[in-house]
């Protein structure tokens, strides 16, 4: 093992907000996407999660993906994805037709 923190590779950071439902509640909370990869995120927001809770993100340009807490500390929070995203998809403005 060489010591190397793989979960920051290919992490990018940066400032988004998003829309996060925790468990099967149907109620939206606003988080702060600190910084996003293909799989997983760091969130920042008042709600209330647990270590293990299941939870949707609605991400710009990505939809809703499913994810579970891995991690929380303060008012921070990361989250695992089920399947990876595209990250660059939700960096990318949205396109005005």
């Amino acid at each position: 093992m060489t010591g190397l923190d793989h979960r920051q590779l290919g992490r990018e950071s940066l400032f988004l907000m998003a829309d996060l439902r925790v468990g099967e509640r149907q109620d939206d909370h606003r988080v702060k996407v600190r910084n996003l990869s293909a799989g997983g995120m760091m969130a920042e927001g008042s709600v209330k999660v647990m270590r293990g809770s299941q939870v949707h993100v609605n991400l710009r340009n990505v939809g809703w993906v499913d994810g579970v807490v891995a991690w929380i500390q303060d008012n921070r929070f990361g989250i695992a994805f089920v399947e990876d995203i595209d990250p660059k998809a939700a960096q990318s403005q949205v396109s005005s037709a």
